[in-house]
């Protein structure tokens, strides 16, 4: 826990402001849910003030972005979920929904998160942080053979998952697919 009065470590507070918001969006994808991908960028920010001056001389980003994928997949380990999930939305859109932009990410979305964890993790890494495979093998701690093998079966289910309509008008993956 913070004590009051506490000095900030020499950057870290710069840090958090630059690159806050692009770690939350990824703590966002991992999660599913605003609130624990708030959560969860604070517990590791927590985690990680401590020792700071040391992470700040490697790669802070990536030491936070790992140690996010490490706790998420710790919490998913433990399956403590908080909250129980409701059958139905409180409120629907209508037939005639001028948001199709937004419908698609979130039809995107809810299939990212019905996936494994690890799979979940390495689509996130690859596709919306744009990390090579030998990046994110290297932040995951696996072969580049296992970044692979996920990101294939988790394309593969969200092609079963996508309708063909919504993968066509998000257009192709720039050929980071690997075959």
């Amino acid at each position: 826990m913070l004590r009051r009065g506490a000095a900030q470590p020499p950057g870290f507070e710069e840090f958090v402001a630059a690159r806050g918001p692009r770690l939350l969006r990824v703590a966002w994808l991992l999660t599913g849910d605003a609130q624990l991908a708030e959560d969860l960028l604070q517990t590791v920010l927590a985690k990680v003030w401590p020792k700071w001056e040391h992470i700040a001389e490697g790669s802070p980003e990536a030491y936070v972005r790992t140690a996010m994928v490490h706790t998420h997949i710790s919490w998913w380990r433990r399956r403590w979920w908080g909250e129980v999930p409701h059958a139905e939305l409180p409120d629907t859109a209508g037939s005639a929904d001028p948001f199709g932009q937004v419908d698609l990410e979130q039809s995107l979305a809810d299939a990212i998160r019905s996936l494994p964890p690890r799979q979940r993790a390495v689509v996130v890494l690859r596709y919306f942080e744009d990390l090579s495979v030998q990046d994110t093998a290297a932040t995951l701690g696996c072969a580049t053979g296992t970044v692979k093998s996920q990101a294939a079966k988790a394309l593969r289910t969200l092609r079963g998952l996508l309708p063909a309509a919504e993968l066509v008008e998000g257009g192709e993956s720039g050929g980071r697919e690997q075959r």
